[in-house]
């Protein structure tokens, strides 16, 4: 069985998120979304909310695909969370020429601590390369309408949480 690791933040979990591990799922068997508690990124929404979206859309996205697709919260290291759930390949995607430069460092480091585990980019589709969560946030917190970039119940959460 090949498992794949899709990481990411997921603060929210984006349309440009979904095609990615929709096209991921064309690569693996099971698809393990890690989603990362990271300290420094201060999310909007909690690691348990995350978790809870993701597993959410991934209901719909396993019925298309037949690829088994499962949310795993993460701290440690990225090359580490893919050993512990038996991953051979980590996905990431591409946006734009910076998400290269970074990501390609990121490759580099992760093959010195394990060059067992491959690394795929797929490169977003051109629908959805402008989408960023960072900016998906802001456009919610000033009243502007999402819909375009996140599905309906993901769109919901935002406007819940900046009703507050």
């Amino acid at each position: 069985m090949r498992i794949g690791l899709y990481p990411g933040t997921f603060d929210p979990i984006t349309n440009g998120h979904i095609d990615i591990i929709e096209r991921a799922c064309r690569l693996v068997d099971r698809l393990v979304i890690g989603v990362a508690i990271n300290r420094d990124k201060s999310p909007l929404f909690t690691l348990e909310e995350r978790v809870e979206m993701v597993t959410a859309e991934a209901r719909h996205w396993c019925k298309r695909t037949g690829t088994e697709i499962v949310a795993h919260p993460f701290e440690n290291l990225l090359i580490d969370c893919a050993v512990d759930v038996g991953a051979q390949v980590i996905v990431r995607g591409l946006r734009a020429v910076a998400d290269f430069e970074y990501e390609f460092q990121m490759v580099g480091m992760n093959r010195k601590l394990n060059d067992e585990i491959e690394t795929v980019f797929l490169m977003a589709d051109t629908e959805h390369q402008a989408i960023a969560s960072k900016l998906v946030k802001e456009i919610a917190r000033l009243g502007g309408d999402v819909s375009k970039f996140v599905t309906p119940p993901v769109r919901d959460a935002l406007m819940r949480k900046f009703a507050r």
